[in-house]
């Protein structure tokens, strides 16, 4: 048995940063990509955040089958506009893409359990990885300063039995105006595999109050009983928090999530990208300790006013309904 010291030269730190970036416009979503080594497998354990002058407001890390575009940099927030010529989103359209990593101001660092990994590169669907950075505001180029924002990414070559994935819950919908709404997901695990949850992140846009995501098991009495995976208020920093609940998720589970979004304006608010629009995410990363992480990447339900949690058709019940929209 190799011991931890020894074990430890294992781990590389790669710093995955801005070029050097000056950003001109405030609430600017940049992009910019690496090519993973397609020969060999990379097991990513740690990330450890590189956040300059405070100018960055979130980061996340992406990993893809094929970059969004070509260049070195590129617009790529939910809220851009796609009149602008550099826009496109940090995956290619039809590639592989899964959030590897969220960081937002005053978030501690993030380091997956023992033993565990997200592999990249060779034998994985992951060949690009790619850096989003949301600069909110841009007093501090105007001198023309730049930054190099960015993480460092702790990794090894040792191969991990123990592999990392997430699942990303989300609805399509509208929320009516001056109204209180649930927007809800689940799906059932149906792969024969055993899932440890370990983190989750919620995001909305400005309407969202709180985000809920449950493990759901029906016991031996034909009751269903939720288990809390992760509840919190959306607003607050949306990185990944550790779950509040490690149990292992198994075949015939579900996992649901909720977002109670509380609208006070006069307009109907669509689902979509941008700021005017709406989002209800509920992301889990958890591992596996054997075999690939779950096919099942996204559950995304048609949200309200069609899809609720308890419609006849879910295979829901025992719904703990004022639990999931409070703190």
């Amino acid at each position: 048995m190799v011991d931890d010291a020894a074990e430890d030269d294992t781990i590389g730190s790669f710093p995955f940063l801005m070029p050097k970036v000056s950003p001109k416009t405030p609430d600017l979503y940049l992009c910019t990509p690496i090519k993973v080594d397609p020969t060999t497998s990379y097991y990513i354990v740690g990330y450890k955040p590189n956040a300059t002058m405070n100018t960055a407001h979130h980061m996340l890390l992406y990993g893809c089958g094929e970059p969004g575009t070509s260049k070195t940099t590129w617009n790529c927030g939910e809220m851009a506009k796609s009149t602008e010529e550099e826009t496109g989103s940090p995956c290619g359209p039809h590639s592989h893409s899964q959030i590897l990593y969220a960081w937002a101001r005053d978030a501690p660092k993030l380091d997956l359990p023992d033993g565990v990994g997200f592999k990249v590169g060779k034998d994985s669907p992951t060949k690009y990885l790619v850096l989003q950075v949301h600069y909110a505001h841009i007093d501090k180029f105007k001198d023309g300063s730049t930054d190099d924002s960015g993480i460092f990414l702790h990794y090894t070559e040792k191969p991990l039995k123990k592999l990392a994935g997430t699942l990303l819950l989300g609805t399509d919908g509208v929320i009516p105006a001056m109204k209180t709404e649930h927007m809800e997901a689940a799906c059932e695990i149906t792969e024969n595999k055993t899932i440890y949850p370990f983190a989750y992140r919620t995001h909305t846009h400005g309407l969202g109050k709180v985000v809920s995501g449950y493990r759901v098991r029906t016991n031996d009495k034909g009751i269903q009983e939720w288990t809390l995976l992760g509840k919190r208020d959306p607003l607050t920093p949306q990185m990944f928090y550790n779950v509040e609940n490690k149990s292992p998720i198994v075949t015939g589970d579900f996992v649901a999530a909720r977002c109670t979004m509380k609208s006070t304006r006069h307009r109907a608010t669509q689902i979509g990208p941008t700021n005017e629009d709406e989002m209800c995410n509920f992301y889990l990363m958890y591992y596996v300790d054997e075999g690939e992480p779950l096919e099942m990447k996204y559950c995304f339900s048609q949200g309200a006013p069609y899809y609720y949690w308890a419609n006849p058709d879910t295979g829901l019940h025992d719904i703990p309904h004022i639990e999931a929209s409070t703190l």
